[in-house]
């Protein structure tokens, strides 16, 4: 028998590093969504919806992942049944042993994700995030005998603490003695109730994100030999992350709106696009926000940015440029982000070159549909 080269949890570990869920919006679902890391993983397929046919088509050639930029399950749900599309979805998916992982709103503000490459395709000088994201973070601290301080380590780092920039499984220990005095009730692992004892202990410090902490002082805990760990938990000061969400530039030339569109059909390979805004008007100054993200609009304008690029918006987010005396471009969500998509595609098979990866050649862009 052959042991699989890679595992699912092998790619979501890489995809959590390349689109850290540190920059997912507090609204979003990120994450590995569906199956077990455990799963071998020689087939993967990147979509930016996930859809009954696109399933259908990782169903027919066999992938054990999707990587789909839209999350399922986006929305609380209280029901798995055949009965309605996404119940059904999910349990063809299920039953065909496929996972899904989403990295949504992480990838769209990743250092390499859409709006930096969108950026990068405008040619952008200067590019800057539209909003800057710190990380929030502690220090657990706990002891530990040293029989049990790769356990206890071991069950911190799987659940999210230890990382330290583009370092994993970080921590520091250092020895002591620690006492205890345990009451008739109790069965001290180590030593006997009714008596003073000491005992010779690893202090174990690891950073953890905020948004770990609870799980990984959960995980500790129940690894932990002790009745009661003593354990401590400080909250550090949030550090500048040095990018966020969205991203704005400036154009090395200005140039007139129309201009500025026919450089985004080329570059996004679409033919119309829709526009808010004077074709004549100049533009230098770009805000980028992928999407259906026209909220950047005022982050844009605050930032002196002369046109805003996102995938869509609503009616009343047209009036608002105008208002703002800001250009919109909406080239469609698709087309703003499919490419990254197809890009990451490309990443994944470049990072795992055992593992067959390929972007779903079922998606198009529901705009372009016949009904």
């Amino acid at each position: 028998m052959v042991t699989p080269m890679y595992c699912v949890s092998d790619i979501v570990r890489f995809l959590r590093q390349f689109a850290p869920p540190v920059l997912a919006e507090d609204w979003d679902n990120v994450g590995l969504l569906l199956g077990s890391g455990d799963a071998a993983a020689t087939k993967v397929m990147t979509c930016l919806t996930l859809t009954p046919d696109v399933a259908a088509e990782a169903i027919a050639e066999e992938a054990q992942l999707i990587v789909s930029h839209h999350p399922i399950m986006f929305r609380p749900i209280q029901q798995i049944t055949d009965g309605d599309t996404q119940g059904k979805l999910l349990l063809d998916l299920i039953a065909a042993g496929i996972a899904v992982y989403s990295p949504h709103t992480s990838y769209d503000s990743a250092a390499a994700g859409i709006n930096q490459q969108l950026a990068e395709m405008l040619e952008l000088e200067q590019i800057a995030p539209l909003r800057p994201r710190s990380a929030a973070s502690a220090k657990i601290v706990c002891f530990v005998p040293e029989t049990h301080l790769l356990t206890v380590r071991q069950a911190l780092w799987n659940h999210g603490a230890g990382e330290v920039g583009e370092y994993s499984q970080c921590s520091f220990a250092s020895p002591g003695t620690g006492t205890f005095y345990g009451a008739d009730a109790t069965s001290p692992v180590i030593g006997e109730a009714g008596r003073l004892e000491h005992v010779t202990e690893i202090r174990l410090e690891v950073l953890c994100p905020s948004e770990n902490v609870s799980r990984a002082v959960e995980a500790m805990l129940a690894a932990h030999p002790y009745e009661e760990p003593a354990y401590d938990v400080y909250p550090l000061a949030e550090k500048p992350l040095g990018i966020g969400a969205g991203r704005h530039g400036v154009l090395a030339d200005e140039v007139k709106l129309s201009e500025f569109n026919n450089r985004l059909k080329t570059g996004l390979g679409v033919e119309h696009l829709q526009f808010v805004g004077d074709p004549a008007r100049s533009v230098r100054r770009v805000a980028i926000a992928c999407g259906a993200a026209a909220e950047f609009l005022r982050d844009g304008h605050r930032l002196g940015c002369d046109v805003l690029l996102t995938g869509e918006a609503r009616f009343h987010d047209c009036l608002e440029a105008r208002h703002l005396g800001m250009a919109l471009v909406l080239p469609g969500h698709y087309a703003s982000e499919r490419p990254a998509m197809e890009r990451l595609a490309g990443t994944l098979s470049s990072q795992f070159p055992e593992i067959f990866v390929w972007a779903s050649q079922i998606e198009s862009d529901p705009l372009n549909w016949d009904v």
